[in-house]
């Protein structure tokens, strides 16, 4: 596959290669709708025609704002053929944001999915006057459909190799802004070498059983596009869920060999599992714990002992078989990033035969760092896995990790300042993240450094460290540590309701609304008595010592979290002020 140095490349060699009669799928209305290798090509080719003669040319940038559906790739790859970069718009998207991407790219033209995303986007171009024109997938009154435009590209006599010879590995693929956790978003530039140069050096990941994927996880982030494009070098079939609330099904209809997910998703699923052998009884209900507690314990592949493995062995046949089929029977591997995934939960999926590939990156990255590998010397818990090959990582005199290779991206959009702050002379990108690196390769995350905060002691806390070990009970859903200036370090808990309505029904506890119940002592002092068992692990100083009940799951709606699902610690803090300044005016705490 050396003749691959740019993303469109993949087409042609998927052509030559793979060819088949399911090359991406998309469900609309709770229905299938397939397009094979020769569609895929044919419609991409068509639209690459129809832009040239709408005089999209080589560097111009494209607006893209779709939820996951074959038509997020046709675009993407009608756009790049032409040497122009697609500008992925967010679907969650503030108003400002949207107005800012769209005037700081110089956005040419913008392709929208359906009604609801449009009347967005038109609030947003109506508040800045733009007339930037306009393409809708469905069907939209007063929107041109892309199929008109596909239409009008198919009757133009364009020769698309002219287009394809002038673009380079070096030229523009695509601008990514990240929202991330203050400020405005700023436009990541990325190459064709920085992603094709990821793709490569991550397929050895998949195995040859990788046949087939679904796909959730948003097109818009780069972490997504590029697992897609390595399902594209390996000829793997893409089935794209309808919706959010429908991926356990569409599963089943498809029955996968893999998906990438984010950790809260496998939460979910783990709890849901979970929830389903409480209520279990008699020694189908002993066997299921036996089962479970024995997964927890699972170690990597070579660290476990014979009489383990043979126990593990009947628990697969008896347990663990059910969680296959609840995701359809033929997973091989799944890929967790995005954010940390507790490793209690890599433990038992691994243990369940489902193997969770937690990997590390950041969109400057392309994204991947480092990733763990379905090998048996390829997996070790608590890390992030092994640095790929094609990269240099290093650890800072301050613990930041620092990362130089092909997929380093170059610079920020008209930003020099930006770019200056994380590329240093050296060409190694600042991650931000602070980490330890073994001998043998493997990477560990520990925190954010920005994220890191000092107690007016004097004494240094890393949140993410104790927000992580605090996400292994089943009643948290999401929880921040705060305590920055402050004589200790607390915590913000949104609960995992579902649990906790379990818990108060076994206890006799009537339940109200979710408002009521985190304020009974009851319930608070469950709570209390969950963090005492977990704050066992830290030093006495980096302990939570007080902790504030939510009634609302924080979202990316709400701009409490970024698209990737990254805590907004300034929002959250800002929106929770005033219940914050009370904890702290009861008085000190041991």
């Amino acid at each position: 596959m050396a003749e691959i140095k740019r993303v469109f490349d993949l087409l042609k060699n998927y052509e030559k290669h793979f060819s088949k009669e399911v090359m991406v799928a998309g469900k609309f209305d709770g229905k299938w709708k397939i397009y094979s290798t020769e569609d895929f090509i044919h419609l991409v080719n068509d639209l690459s025609r129809a832009l040239a003669f709408k005089g999209i040319a080589k560097n111009d940038k494209v607006a893209l704002m779709s939820a996951n559906r074959p038509e997020w790739n046709f675009c993407d790859f009608g756009v790049m053929q032409l040497g122009a970069a697609v500008v992925p718009l967010y679907p969650t998207l503030a108003e400002q944001d949207l107005q800012h991407i769209l005037k700081d790219a110089e956005v040419k033209m913008i392709f929208v999915s359906n009604a609801e995303l449009y009347a967005k986007l038109r609030v947003a171009l109506d508040a800045a006057s733009s007339d930037i024109p306009v393409y809708s997938f469905d069907r939209i009154e007063g929107v041109t459909c892309w199929l008109d435009l596909l239409e009008e590209g198919k009757s133009k006599g364009i020769d698309l190799n002219e287009y394809r010879d002038a673009v380079s590995e070096d030229d523009l693929l695509t601008l990514i802004y990240t929202s991330g956790t203050t400020g405005k978003p700023k436009g990541v530039c990325l190459s064709h070498l920085n992603l094709m140069s990821n793709v490569m050096a991550c397929q050895s990941l998949f195995p040859a059983e990788y046949k087939v994927a679904v796909s959730f996880l948003p097109l818009s982030h780069v972490f997504e596009r590029m697992v897609v494009y390595i399902y594209f070098s390996l000829g793997i079939s893409v089935y794209y869920a309808e919706s959010m609330d429908t991926i356990i099904k569409d599963i089943n209809d498809v029955k996968p060999n893999g998906f990438t997910t984010v950790p809260r998703v496998l939460e979910k699923v783990y709890e849901a599992i979970v929830a389903k052998g409480k209520a279990l009884t008699g020694i189908k209900k002993g066997i299921f714990f036996w089962a479970l507690d024995l997964g927890l314990k699972y170690k990597e592949p070579l660290n476990n002992s014979a009489f383990y493995n043979l126990q593990l062995k009947i628990a697969r046949k008896l347990v663990f078989v059910k969680w296959q089929e609840a995701l359809g029977g033929n997973v091989v591997a799944l890929i967790s990033g995005g954010a940390a995934l507790q490793e209690r939960l890599a433990r038992v999926f691994w243990a369940a035969d489902i193997p969770v590939l937690e990997g590390y990156g950041l969109t400057e990255t392309s994204p991947v760092i480092a990733v763990n590998g379905t090998r048996d010397d390829e997996i070790r818990f608590g890390t992030v896995g092994k640095v790929l090959s094609n990269l240099e990582v290093k650890i800072a005199e301050d613990g930041e990790v620092l990362c130089k290779g092909p997929s380093v991206f170059k610079n920020y959009y008209k930003n020099e300042q930006a770019t200056a702050d994380v590329l240093d002379k050296d060409g190694f990108m600042h991650t931000g993240d602070i980490g330890e690196l073994s001998k043998d390769g493997f990477l560990k995350i520990t925190d954010r450094k920005k994220e890191m905060f000092k107690t007016s002691g004097g004494k240094f806390i890393a949140p993410q460290a104790l927000e992580n070990k605090f996400m292994e009970s089943v009643l948290i859903a999401q929880v921040m540590v705060i305590g920055e200036g402050r004589r200790f370090p607390s915590a913000l808990i949104v609960p995992a309701f579902d649990q906790l309505k379990s818990w108060c029904k076994v206890k006799g506890i009537e339940w109200t609304n979710k408002e009521e119940i985190i304020k009974l002592p009851t319930v608070i002092d469950k709570y209390q008595r969950e963090i005492d068992r977990l704050n066992t692990d830290f030093g006495h100083w980096e302990q939570i010592k007080k902790f504030i009940l939510l009634p609302k799951e924080w979202t990316i709606e709400a701009s409490e979290l970024t698209p990737k699902l990254s805590l907004k610690r300034k929002v959250i803090l800002s929106n929770n002020a005033q219940d914050i300044e009370a904890l702290y005016a009861e008085g000190d705490s041991n």
